[in-house]
Formats: C-alpha cells, structure tokens, sequence
C-alpha cells in the first residue's frame, strides 16, 4: 500500500487565525470569491494579511472557463511575478482558479497552458507560486488535492489539472467561515463529499488507508447533512461535515474520482447541472453496479450501508429526501442519450477506475 497527502492541515473554528504564522511575512496575493465583500470576509483576509497581501482577485466565476481565465491569468503572470503565495478563500471554483493561476508558463500566456493540460498527462512548469487552500464549502476537498478542472464551455471541453506542483501547501478548514452558507450550496457540497467518499471505494486505486478515511466521510454526511439543513447557523454540525468533507478530500486524494464523476461533466457542460448534483444523482445507479464486482470492495460499502441488497435503495432515499432527484429523466436526459452517456463515461479517465467497469459494459 502507498498513500501520499503532502499538505498541512489546519481545522477547528477559528483556526483561519492561523494564516498569518502560516504565511510567515511572504508576498500572497488572494484569490476569493465575489460575495466575500459582502459578508465581510474580505475585509478580514485584508485585516489578516496587512502588509503581506499584494493583490486580491475576486472575478471568481462558477466552473471556471478559459474564456475568463486568460486575461486573469495572463496579467497575473504580469503584475505580480514577485508574489510567492496564492491564497484561495472560497469553494472549489476558486480553489481551482488560484490553482490554475499558480502554474506559471514560460510566455506568462494562458494558451500556452491549454496547450500542455490538451495533451494530457504531467510536466514541469516552468514557474509556480505556494498554495494555501481555504474551502468556505463543505465538499469540494480540492484543499487536499493537486487537481483542479478548467472548462472550455464553448469547445464542449474539460481541462484536468493536476502536478505534483499543484498541491496545496496548507489547508485551512474553519467551520466558521461555512455558517453563512445557504440550504441549496449546502446540499451541493455535501452531496458532493458524499461522492468523493463513495468514489474512492468503487475504485481500482482504493487502499486501506482511503477506505478508512471514505468510510468515516459518508456515514458522517448521511448523518449530519439533513440535521444540519433544518439548522443552517449550527456550528456543531458544520463542523461536522466539515471534518466528513476534509476526510472524504483525503480519500479521493490518493484514488481519484471514478464513473459518478465521469458522467457528471457531460451534465455539467451539456445541461447545466451544478457540479455537486451532477456528481451524486447517478450514485445509487453506478452503486448498483459496483455490488458484487470486487468482493474486498463489497465489505466496505457494507461498514456503510449495512445490507447490501437494500442499499441502492436507501441511497436513492436519502437523496430524494434531500430533494435531489435520481433519474436521467428527472434532468431532461432521454434514455437512449443516457446509455450513451454511461458507456462514454466508462471509456474516461475516471470511469475506468470503476471496479465494475467491465461488468457495467455488459
């Protein structure tokens, strides 16, 4: 077994006053989310950093696009070549901007970058900037892992990236900075954990390590996340699914995601799905085909689920009962075009970590 996670991991409420002694004097630039101004959070990174913080970037888009992206990156590369940190404040749209802007090109272009992440697989950048990660969500785990995806909407395409570079240095997990989330991102993030838990058991990559970590995620989101949508402001269960989202981010780190997460960027780019949604309305379907595939993987998913047979069944409650809905159909999606999104899925890179990749074809 090997499991590798390099980043420094701070959580607790409160322990955002931990970024300064982190920092320790260096140049950072700030990468958050636009309504950040409005709660006040802005202006408390501001108050946090003083004479540190160089720039603050907060044109942070949903899914972020090449389209937005280049003229960011490109007078980054140019203002402020000197900053060594990025700081990312925010949920995993701006964590993947900050992780798209810390990689730095030789010609400080951003379609020199497309370029490289178009032909797949690692290199070397030819520059690159600290990270320090700071989710304001419960879910994305993109603190605790180097990759980050780069959508090219108008070319109906995704960009993976993903360098041994681009790992955060720290993460800072401050149940704190969650409490002013609203009931529908909650859901999102949440579900969204839920799947990274999930995925990295139904994983060819999954390890004793993982397994632990994915396990204590899930039960914990299928506990906490409807106690915590009746009570938005309770800080004991944010901090709940806080620590359930940073364990299932520390699973997934060392297997990757797998078929939900296939499946869920063509619903994304095609039909507008938000991404947490888009990843975990297929769960019970792509369940039912991992029971049974992997003998090993079956006794994990039970420390879950209990009995197996009920399982998908349960699954698809739970969500429902959240108010997600679990079928193609429900998005729009007929069943002739769902098939094929499913057989496409298995052929990505992440649907073929699904254990039941070869059964799912039958």
């Amino acid at each position: 077994m090997r499991y590798h996670n390099p980043v420094a991991i701070h959580y607790g409420a409160g322990s955002i006053a931990q970024l300064p002694a982190i920092l320790d004097g260096r140049r950072a630039a700030l990468v958050i989310f636009p309504e950040a101004e409005g709660l006040g959070l802005t202006a408390r990174m501001r108050a946090l950093l003083g004479s540190s913080l160089a720039a603050v970037e907060d044109r942070i888009e949903p899914n972020p696009d090449v389209a937005n992206l280049a003229s960011m990156y490109e007078a980054f590369w140019r203002d402020h070549a000197a900053v060594e940190v990025v700081i990312a404040v925010g949920g995993g749209s701006a964590i993947d901007t900050a992780k798209a802007l810390m990689v730095g090109t030789a010609s400080g272009r951003f379609d020199e970058l497309v370029a490289l992440l178009a032909k797949g697989g690692t290199f070397r950048p030819q520059r690159v900037k600290a990270l320090i990660a700071i989710p304001t969500t419960a879910g994305t785990g993109s603190e605790v892992t180097p990759w980050a995806t780069i959508w090219d909407k108008a070319a109906g395409k995704k960009h993976s990236l993903h360098l041994p570079q681009t790992w955060p240095e720290a993460a800072i997990v401050d149940p704190e900075l969650m409490l002013t989330l609203p009931a529908s991102v909650t859901v999102q993030s949440g579900l969204d954990a839920l799947s990274h838990a999930l995925e990295s058991i139904w994983n060819v990559n999954a390890n004793p390590l993982s397994d632990t970590y994915a396990v204590a995620a899930a039960r914990e989101v299928m506990a906490t996340l409807p106690g915590l949508l009746g009570d938005l402001s309770n800080r004991e269960l944010r901090g709940r699914m806080a620590l359930a989202a940073l364990k299932a981010g520390m699973a997934f780190s060392n297997t990757k995601t797998a078929l939900a997460h296939s499946i869920s960027y063509e619903m994304t780019l095609r039909f507008g799905i938000p991404h947490g949604i888009a990843c975990s309305f297929t769960l019970p379907m792509v369940l039912e085909r991992a029971i049974g595939a992997d003998a090993s993987r079956d006794v994990v998913l039970a420390a879950i689920f209990g009995d197996l047979a009920a399982a998908p069944g349960k699954l698809r409650e739970f969500l429902r009962a959240l108010g997600v809905k679990t079928e193609f159909s429900d998005y729009g999606v007929p069943e002739a075009d769902s098939r094929r999104m499913v057989a496409q899925a298995l052929d990505g890179v992440r649907g073929r970590n699904f254990i039941g990749n070869r059964e799912a074809r039958a």
